[in-house]
């Protein structure tokens, strides 16, 4: 009985230009990181929060979207298993960590609504940070893969 080993490889072009492009994820997680250092202020502040993190969301939808649509590929014919492997771990984060913004938002529409417990304030900024501590670690794990995969192509490999 065969059995098949799925692999995931990188489209290193379109991964490393969606990449580059993303100016306007980069500008809006920069903004919800200032938004939810400040104290809450009244219904306006707190929606206008809101509204960034649902942008945040959306944006950060679309940015795995294309890579996952354009930057990984399934069952590869030529596939280095050592690279392969980190792919996979990589394009798998990106549910994880939509799931983990998305439970951020959930947390702002509470507190905007007044569905909340004392203290909510702080812990959005918590999970916020968390997730965007995570996010950048996971791009720059990104990053890293596209430049050994360069150097590979390019035999500057190790």
């Amino acid at each position: 009985m065969l059995t098949g080993q799925r692999t995931v490889t990188l489209n290193v072009a379109f991964l490393q230009e969606i990449k580059e492009e993303n100016r306007e994820l980069r500008q809006l997680l920069a903004e919800c990181a200032e938004a939810v250092s400040k104290p809450i202020g009244g219904p306006r502040e707190t929606k206008r929060l809101v509204d960034q993190l649902v942008q945040l969301r959306d944006q950060l939808a679309m940015h795995f979207a294309l890579e996952e649509a354009y930057g990984y590929f399934e069952d590869a014919i030529e596939v280095a298993p050592q690279l392969s492997v980190r792919a996979m771990q990589l394009r798998d984060e990106h549910r994880q960590l939509f799931l983990q913004l998305s439970g951020v938002v959930d947390d702002a529409e509470q507190l905007l609504y007044h569905e909340h417990r004392n203290g909510r304030r702080y812990d959005i900024a918590t999970e916020f940070l968390q997730f965007h501590a995570q996010f950048q670690d996971h791009e720059a794990r990104e990053n890293a893969l596209i430049q050994r995969m360069l150097n590979e192509e390019l035999g500057c490999g190790d």
